[in-house]
């Protein structure tokens, strides 16, 4: 269980870091931003998942030990919410604060190459 998920992060981090060009602040920022927008959706609803499953234990729960176990899924699942809804919101703050913008710069470099002349008789 443990290779597999290694296996399902790396799947997940690896294409976006083959096309990550990291080579300053800017850079870096921007990768992490990018990274934690496609993963951290996916861990989101899996962890909402995990807390309406807490719930429905608590109401289908028939004895006391069942209950408490359930009550400290949807504990479990309500911590695990607010850690990633806080790491997302503080990156994002960190994005905004510094002023980095996720732009396209291969547009430019492009548009910077010297156009070949055309030659008309």
């Amino acid at each position: 269980m443990k290779k597999l998920s290694i296996v399902t992060g790396l799947s997940l981090i690896l294409p976006l870091s083959a096309l990550a060009a990291i080579g300053n602040l800017t850079d870096i920022f921007n990768f992490v931003k990018n990274v934690l927008n496609t993963v951290l959706p996916i861990i989101i609803s899996l962890t909402v998942v995990y807390f309406v499953w807490g719930m429905f234990q608590v109401f289908l729960a028939a004895d006391e030990e069942k209950k408490e176990k359930a009550k400290s899924t949807v504990i479990y699942g309500v911590i695990a919410l607010f850690v990633m809804i806080s790491i997302w919101g503080l990156v994002n703050i960190l994005y905004n604060t510094f002023g980095l913008t996720n732009t396209n710069r291969s547009a430019d470099a492009t548009n910077a190459l010297p156009t070949v002349p055309t030659f008309t008789p």
